[in-house]
């Protein structure tokens, strides 16, 4: 029998520890390294392959620019499998990701690829390589990107060798590419043409409300100088949210202000024939949704239902909460009108009409799809409820 001093023993114990602890933390990593790797090798390509697909869309959602066709363009080369990718637009390169060493011949070839519009397979003479000798990248494919039958650009995949195979993966990419820039220019046409609505309506701010506050306001400069200073400061305050333009989406809450400015205004030309009701669940406050949608409903209450009531003109806005939504209602009892008439007024069929509750109506379909339009309850004599459904949460306002 062989006895260790104490301190040979110690020793010995710590490296059994160090080999002990070492052996765990190899298990620890190939147990964390397998749980990344859940799933069956095809199931791991299909993963891999929609991630970078991802990557390349979250940076072409702007467009085919400079600055995307440089973001995208690593992911669209792990598409490919190549070495070298280039993407162009009509004006000539973008990108070259890879190599810089062919971009002067891949940014030649694919402006002739626009131009056409159709594939090029091309040859080591193609990309600069007269002599051989050490140029790896000796052939590729060219192919167009195109959005609604025009072409806007091209992209080239590089490398050692190319085939019909190549070819093949090269044009489904650029279907791609070319879906996902689609979208985003329709994502685009739609900002414009909310933006343009919105300006529509600003330029519709009714002459016969501005006239009438201007007149209300002189009518207290002698008998109240207060009130018509604090009149004026609204009437300011007014002009200045109908007219800014620093974005086209509001919260419900900043809606709700703007409206009690203009309701104001209206009182101090209806005075005590003027009754307004307000209910609001705090929870729907924070909620957004597109610029000057509220006021809009209000004023055609005020105009087409109101001011052709003899005595006391009622109005009540609620904004409640409707669970996934914010529930709105502009209901007055006025002097309504035929529902018929309703139908082509939503239409368009009855020209310049309220032109205010069509562009709210067709601003909100824009915004959260089809059937978040207006509601509207009315009949002649009956008065007039609008409601709009406005979901707390939505995909069309991220980021807004």
């Amino acid at each position: 029998m062989v006895l260790l001093s104490y301190s040979a023993a110690m020793a010995v114990l710590v490296i059994m520890f160090v080999l002990v602890a070492a052996a765990l933390s190899g298990a620890v990593l190939f147990w964390r390294r397998s749980s990344r790797r859940v799933g069956t090798p095809p199931q791991r390509a299909t993963y891999e392959a929609l991630h970078t697909a991802s990557l390349a869309v979250s940076a072409l959602r702007d467009g085919l620019t400079a600055d995307t066709a440089v973001r995208a363009a690593p992911a669209l080369r792990q598409l490919l499998g190549t070495p070298v990718v280039a993407i162009a637009d009509r004006t000539g390169l973008l990108a070259c990701e890879g190599s810089d060493r062919h971009a002067a011949e891949a940014g030649m070839r694919l402006r002739e690829v626009v131009g056409s519009g159709r594939a090029q397979l091309l040859s080591a003479s193609d990309l600069g390589c007269w002599h051989g000798g050490d140029c790896p990248m000796r052939a590729g494919v060219a192919v167009p990107v195109a959005v609604d039958g025009a072409v806007i650009g091209a992209l080239a995949a590089l490398g050692p060798s190319a085939d019909a195979a190549l070819m093949r993966t090269a044009v489904e990419v650029a279907r791609f590419v070319s879906t996902h820039l689609a979208l985003a220019e329709l994502d685009a046409s739609r900002t414009r043409t909310v933006q343009a609505q919105l300006n529509f309506l600003r330029a519709q701010i009714s002459p016969h409300f501005i006239y009438n506050a201007l007149t209300a306001i002189e009518s207290f400069v002698r008998s109240d100088p207060e009130r018509a200073r604090d009149l004026l400061v609204g009437f300011a305050e007014f002009i200045r949210w109908a007219f800014r333009e620093h974005s086209q989406y509001a919260t419900l809450a900043e809606e709700l202000r703007f409206v009690d400015t203009y309701l104001e205004l209206e009182r101090a030309r209806f005075g005590d024939r003027l009754a307004v009701s307000l209910r609001v669940a705090p929870e729907v406050l924070p909620v957004r949704v597109p610029s000057l949608v509220l006021q809009p409903l209000v004023e055609n209450a005020v105009r087409h239902g109101l001011e052709q009531v003899s005595g006391t003109a009622r109005l009540q806005i609620s904004a409640v909460d409707g669970g996934h939504e914010a529930v709105v209602t502009v209901e007055d009892d006025g002097v309504g009108v035929d529902p018929r008439q309703l139908a082509d007024l939503l239409a368009g069929r009855l020209g310049g009409q309220s032109v205010g509750l069509r562009n709210v109506d067709e601003r909100l379909r824009a915004t959260f799809g089809k059937d978040h339009g207006l509601t509207i309850e009315t009949g002649i004599g009956a008065g007039t409820k609008v409601t709009m459904h406005l979901p707390k949460f939505s995909p069309a306002l991220n980021g807004q």
